[in-house]
């Protein structure tokens, strides 16, 4: 992950291509590039939860209803814990890494 680390109000956080993101959050310019999740052995762009579900149930993940604000996964075998928002729509690029950290060498990030 590379990018800059910003400070405003208290919080801090990651801002991946400085470039096309001002200081306050908002996007600049039209040319910005989209990360995605990608399912590496069948090479399909995960573009729903559904989708999602599907794959990390085939990897023994399940899916975990403590939280009703999150899209929860647990793994019996490990102590992992996947936490998504609820809106796909507000999935981002921390939420790919941790899906992507988690199951080394089924997923990976890529630009689009």
């Amino acid at each position: 992950m590379s990018g800059v680390w910003v400070f405003k109000n208290g919080v801090v956080r990651l801002v991946e291509n400085p470039g096309t993101e001002s200081l306050d959050g908002s996007r600049q310019g039209s040319n910005t590039r989209r990360k995605v999740l990608v399912h590496t052995p069948s090479n399909e762009i995960i573009t729903s939860y559904a989708i999602l579900e599907h794959k990390l149930w085939s990897l023994g993940w399940e899916r975990y209803y403590d939280d009703p604000d999150l899209f929860q996964f647990h793994k019996r075998s490990t102590v992992h814990l996947i936490s998504l928002p609820k809106d796909f729509n507000k999935f981002k690029s921390i939420h790919m890494y941790d899906i992507v950290v988690k199951n080394r060498n089924v997923f990976e990030v890529r630009d689009i």
